[in-house]
């Protein structure tokens, strides 16, 4: 805030905003956007009243220090986001109290899938990279960004924080249209309308079943919900760790939503059932009881079963839609277990 405040104080307002767009969409949020931009923000604000500021809860006197904390924080989110090229996971303890067997390193732009049975402790594991753990969660385990700990501030801030997490429920409790909601978003980003549009776009894509710009966030189906926020994590967010719950159980396309994320070089772990996602992930962990008992690189073998098992899966889709559809499903037995014959040409 020190590095932005003597810059508020003395900058006229039209040359604050050339040096820093996100200062405009500061004032727009606030309803002030035809303060002129000549003079600097606390001379501008005594043509404003007191009462339309007393609306958003703040006093002119404030504005200052509360626009540098803005700043400060979405710089801050930016520059954090760039700075993180791998992050590692120093191994602790299974549910026993027994060393895990192994921790795991991950760069930029990979994708990590977590494998196990239900009830293992895969939720504990993302619950522990979420909370950039430091020996302090019941697994003992401690996260490293590019090698080094994770002070408190950093864990524990409220904004900027560079984990983001998906988890298997989403609900919106906000009355607002799909367009209202990602504006919002874009505006406390700092992003601009293309950014807006090809997150509805994207959604769209990865839905089962389409929406509109002018549906209600809270008419969204669970999948509909999901496939929003992955495409509004994709594009808006400046998180680079996304950590993602069973992504099968949302009804989205979830190969195309994993391409996505690892396009903008951010750091994706996933916790799944699915051999489609584990086998698609460059490296699998493997929990058991509570703690990772392996690290498995895909190999050049699993990476030709995935062929048959997409197909397999395409068929699965196929079966899934047509019944949708009210049809009715026949697969000729004397195909075998032949996939390809299940499939259309």
């Amino acid at each position: 805030m020190t590095d932005f405040l003597p810059l508020i104080r003395s900058w006229p307002l039209q040359r604050l905003i050339r040096a820093y767009p996100l200062v405009d969409d500061f004032l727009l949020n606030l309803n002030l956007p035809a303060l002129d931009g000549r003079k600097t923000l606390a001379a501008a604000l005594l043509a404003v009243s007191g009462e339309q500021l007393a609306e958003f809860g703040l006093r002119a006197a404030d504005l200052p220090e509360q626009l540098a904390l803005f700043l400060e924080t979405m710089t801050r989110e930016t520059e954090a986001a760039r700075a993180v090229e791998r992050l590692s996971v120093l191994a602790g303890r299974d549910k026993s109290g027994n060393p895990e067997a192994a921790g795991v390193e991950i760069r930029a732009g990979e994708v990590v899938s977590i494998v196990g049975p239900t009830g293992s402790g895969k939720s504990r594991l993302l619950a522990d990279i979420e909370c950039l753990a430091q020996r302090d969660t019941p697994t003992g385990r401690q996260i490293l960004i590019n090698g080094a700990a994770v002070e408190d501030d950093d864990r524990f801030r409220l904004e900027g924080k560079i984990v983001a997490q998906l988890s298997q429920n989403m609900n919106f409790v906000m009355d607002l249209t799909v367009a209202e909601f990602l504006e919002m978003h874009a505006r406390c980003r700092g992003e601009d309308a293309a950014a807006v549009r090809k997150c509805f776009e994207c959604a769209n894509t990865l839905a089962g079943e389409k929406f509109t710009a002018e549906t209600k966030v809270t008419q969204l189906s669970g999948g509909q919900s999901r496939a929003l926020m992955i495409a509004d994590t994709a594009y808006m967010s400046k998180s680079p760790i996304v950590l993602i719950d069973e992504i099968e159980n949302a009804g989205v396309d979830r190969r195309e939503a994993i391409a996505l994320l690892t396009r903008q070089e951010k750091i994706v772990l996933i916790s799944t059932h699915d051999p489609l996602l584990a086998l698609g992930a460059d490296k699998r962990i493997v929990i058991r009881n509570g703690g990772i008992a392996s690290v498995l690189t895909t190999t050049a073998e699993e990476k030709e079963s995935l062929v048959t098992i997409e197909k397999i899966d395409r068929m699965m889709q196929i079966a899934r839609d047509t019944l949708r559809g009210g049809g009715r499903v026949a697969i000729d037995r004397r195909a075998g277990a032949k996939v390809d014959n299940f499939l259309p040409p």
